[in-house]
This record gives C-alpha cells, sequence and structure tokens, in this order.
C-alpha cells in the first residue's frame, strides 16, 4: 500500500510539473517572448547570486562545524611523529586551493550576475593581454611548485626507511579476505622467511618456513595490536588474494597491501591509547554516551580506540578487516610482549610438521639456561631445602649414558654451581615402574652418578656433590601411561646445603 501511496505521489508531482511548464508557456506568448525572456535572465542572475553566497557560506560553516568531529582537527591531530608534515603540508595546500576556490566561485556566480544580458549593454572585445598571461601562468607555476617541492619534502622524510643499527620494532601485517594477520618478531627482534608454497591453511598459514630459526619465537595476535610509544615502527605490508590497504588514520599511515609485491610503512606513535583519551575527553562531542540507549553507558572519549582498517574496498566483507591498536607505555608493551606465545613452539613443535622434532633447539636452549638461572636463585634464598628438574638432561635407552643434547643443561649448572661453591647440591636418579625394582634403583644411581661425574669434568668441586638413586620410588606422575612414566624418569638437584 505504501509503495503504491509513493507511485501516486510521484506521478501526480510530474502532471503539475508539465502543466506549469505549459503555464509558462501560455504566459510568454501573452506577455511577449522578449519580455519573458529578460525576466527569466534577471531572475536567473538574482538565483546566481542567491547561490553563490549559501553556497560560500555552506562550505565554509560545515567545514568549521566538522573540523574537530571529522576533520584531522581539535582532537584529531595526528598521533605519529610524521604525521605532523603531512597535516601541515595538507593545510598548505588548503591555503592555496581555498583561495582559489573562493575566488574563481565569486567570479563565477558573480560575473553570470553582473552581465545579464543588457540591451543597452556594448560588448567590449578583448583579445590579448600579455601582462595578464604572465600572472596567471607565472602565479599558479610558482605555487604549484612550492607545494610539489614541500611534497617531495614530506614524501622523502616520511618514506625513509630505517637505517642500519637503527633502533626499532618490524612487524608484518598480511591482508586476506577478509583479515590481517599481524606477526610479531620474538625476543630475537627478526621476522622469520616466508614462502607462498609452505602455505597450508590451519597449520601455516603465511607459509613460514619451519628451517628458518627467526621463525621459531614469532607470534601472532589477535584482534588487538599492541606497540609502545616513542619507538619506530616498520610494518611490513603484503596481501595473499585482492588488493587491500592498511590504513591507520589517527597515524597518518596508509599503504596498499598488493599480492606479490611486499611493501612497508614507518611511524613513530608519539600518544599512547589513555593520551589520547585524555585529549578527547576536553570536546563535547566527545561527552556524549558512547550508546545512546543506554544511560548508564560510558563517554565516547572512554571507549575510543585506536584502529586499522582496510580502506580499498576489497569485497562484500569489507567491514570486517578493523583491528583495534593500543599504544601504550615502553613498560607496559614489555609485560604484554612476554605474555605471548610462539606459534611454532604452540602449533608446530614436535609435530610432523616439525623438521627439527626431537631435537633441541637454540632458543629453547637459552630459555632454559635463563630458567634454571632463576630457579637457583629462587631455591637459594628459600628457607627449605628445594629441588629443581633438569628438564634436558637425557640418557640412551637402559643406559646410564648421557645423550649429547644434555651438555647444555648440564653446562649451566656446572655454570652456577662454581658461581656458589658454598652450595652442596645432591643429584638425584628416577625412573618408572617399567621393569626390575633393583635394575631400576641401580640404573638411577648410575645415571645420578654419571652427571656428578660429567659436573666434576666441568671444575665443580667434588665435595659439593652428592649422587643418590631413587629407583621408582617418589612418582611426580601415574605410571599407567607414557606421558606419565616419562615425567617420571627424571633427574634432579636438590640443595642440601648453602
Amino acid at each position: 500500500m505504501t509503495a503504491l501511496v509513493i507511485i501516486a505521489i510521484v506521478v501526480l508531482v510530474a502532471i503539475i510539473l508539465v502543466q506549469l511548464g505549459r503555464l509558462s508557456e501560455v504566459s510568454a506568448v501573452i506577455r511577449g517572448e522578449e519580455l519573458a525572456e529578460e525576466q527569466q535572465n534577471n531572475r536567473t542572475a538574482i538565483f546566481m547570486v542567491v547561490f553563490l553566497i549559501g553556497f560560500l557560506i555552506f562550505c565554509i560553516g560545515s567545514a568549521w562545524m566538522y573540523k574537530d568531529r571529522m576533520l584531522a582537527y581539535g582532537p584529531h591531530e595526528s598521533a605519529s611523529a610524521h604525521g605532523g608534515q603531512l597535516d601541515s603540508l595538507f593545510n598548505t595546500t588548503l591555503f592555496f586551493t581555498g583561495i582559489v576556490f573562493i575566488l574563481t566561485h565569486i567570479a563565477l556566480f558573480w560575473f553570470s550576475y553582473k552581465y545579464k544580458e543588457d540591451k543597452n549593454r556594448i560588448a567590449y572585445f578583448f583579445p590579448h593581454s600579455l601582462k595578464l598571461e604572465i600572472y596567471w601562468t607565472v602565479i599558479p607555476a610558482v605555487v604549484m611548485a612550492y607545494l610539489v617541492i614541500q611534497g617531495l619534502i614530506a614524501w622523502n622524510a616520511t618514506m625513509a626507511d630505517i637505517k642500519p643499527g637503527e633502533d626499532h620494532i618490524e612487524i608484518e601485517a598480511t591482508g586476506y579476505q577478509f583479515a590481517w594477520d599481524v606477526r610479531y618478531p620474538g625476543a630475537d627482534g627478526k621476522i622469520g622467511t616466508k614462502n607462498y608454497k609452505l602455505i597450508q591453511p590451519g597449520t601455516n598459514p603465511l607459509g613460514q618456513d619451519w628451517t628458518d630459526e627467526k621463525n621459531h619465537d614469532d607470534f601472532f595476535v589477535g584482534d588487538e595490536l599492541v606497540l609502545p610509544v616513542g619507538k619506530k615502527i616498520r610494518v611490513r605490508i603484503t596481501a595473499k588474494d585482492v588488493l587491500h590497504n592498511f590504513y591507520l588514520p589517527h597515524f597518518r599511515v596508509k599503504m596498499d597491501a598488493i599480492p606479490g609485491l611486499p611493501t612497508h610503512f614507518i611511524f613513530t606513535p608519539i600518544k599512547t591509547t589513555a593520551e589520547y583519551r585524555q585529549e578527547l575527553k576536553d570536546y563535547p562531542e566527545w561527552q556524549e554516551l558512547s550508546d545512546p540507549l543506554d544511560p548508564e553507558s560510558p563517554q565516547r572519549w572512554e571507549v575510543f580506540d585506536y584502529e586499522l582498517a582496510c580502506s580499498e574496498l576489497c569485497g562484500t566483507g569489507h567491514w570486517a578487516m578493523r583491528k583495534r591498536l593500543t599504544i601504550v607505555s615502553q613498560e607496559e608493551y614489555d609485560v604484554w610482549f612476554a605474555q605471548q606465545q610462539s606459534y611454532y613452539m604452540n602449533n608446530i613443535r614436535n609435530t610432523k610438521d616439525d623438521p627439527y622434532a626431537g631435537q633441541l633447539l637454540g632458543m629453547e636452549i637459552k630459555n632454559r639456561a635463563r630458567e634454571i638461572k632463576a630457579e637457583f636463585a629462587s631455591a637459594i634464598s628459600a628457607d627449605t631445602m628445594s629441588t629443581i628438574r633438569l628438564k634436558n638432561v637425557f640418557y640412551n635407552t637402559g643406559s646410564a649414558e648421557l645423550k649429547d643434547d644434555s651438555k647444555y643443561e648440564l653446562d649451566e649448572v656446572a655454570r652456577i654451581l662454581k658461581e656458589n661453591s658454598n652450595v652442596k647440591v645432591e643429584l638425584g636418579g628416577h625412573t618408572d615402574s617399567q621393569g626390575d625394582d633393583t635394575m631400576n634403583q641401580n640404573l638411577s644411581q648410575l645415571r645420578a652418578t654419571s652427571v656428578v661425574n660429567y659436573l666434576q669434568k666441568k671444575g665443580v668441586m667434588a665435595n659439593n656433590l652428592v649422587s643418590k638413586g631413587y629407583g621408582e620410588n617418589s612418582p611426580i606422575d601415574t605410571n599407567d601411561t607414557e606421558e606419565g612414566r616419562q615425567n617420571n624418569r627424571r633427574t634432579e638437584l636438590r640443595i642440601i646445603s648453602k
């Protein structure tokens, strides 16, 4: 019914317009074509002046009204180091183009009014003026040259790459329909290599090469990116399917993500998310409720977040490529960074896709060395006699012979014990419950002795070391599963005096 009413209204409006046209024609015939044309020209000239004034007021007024809400002024000044230079360039361009816009707008409509048809006016023919041509050629050329030079200066400063040895954080953003995979380097500060031929949906979305150790500590983030304030950030940008665009509007960062053609952008955040919120707090439009339907909702400034968006129309799910970006202090970033988990260690390590299954990795050796150092320091300061489990001490099956991978952890233990020569420790050997009890007891003693002998060869004093075999008598897990038995087969270091 509503559609019929709308159609009827449209038809009636069309009929009315046709009848008004006919009425105008009849009126022109009655008054005379010449008089009617003169009146029409006068009305049009007046309308031109009205439009001149109204359009200028609308353009200037709307720009002023929305400069703090939609334009890069007031609360939306750049939050990056390079952004101020870009904003200044845009302001300079706006200044010159604004002058041209206003003058040409006035000239267009004022001349239409001033030089409307007049029977008593005699046309003046102005064929040529060298001086005028010089003015309108030289002045725009000078202005354009100035803008181009300023643009090149801003471009070179903004697009300059990282210098060798310069302190920075590099991350990688890969766009696809319809999300971003954002990869951070781990403690080594280096992003691992990848190859599209290695992509496996679900297990290796980027095609990371697991034989490259730089990949072993890389990690991915979910819906939130976290970066430290005051630190230079280099973003590697690429795409897996169609053209996308890496866009951080508050930081004046915008770069295409192109399949097969990696790009990059460098920026330095200068305002944390909390600082930006405090600046927004001073503007009335940001003191409105974030949810107008919920009177208990926080104000808009309290829930503001920087965002990463795709500014290319990359498909029907284009809107879903938004991520939150949080800028924090360096201390907060360090805490957040320490909590992140390596993708390789959590999803690939010791699986069929792991080329290093069953081998110790360099990062595992380093991490374990830090752990032992911290565990030993904690044990020394404890009131009770503490025990430290040696996680990377391995033996050949049914033997007390140490495997080569055991040397990394035992070398670190030897270094610590030599630094703490007043500490006496017991090396205890443990087995699972499989096999003969007596054999297990003897094997555990031999293994503990084997560790003591290794430590002595590394310079630890013999009177600071005691070996003891516990056999299967002190399990820490069930012996009904292979995993439980593996946990029970262990070597422990216990501080017995200090």
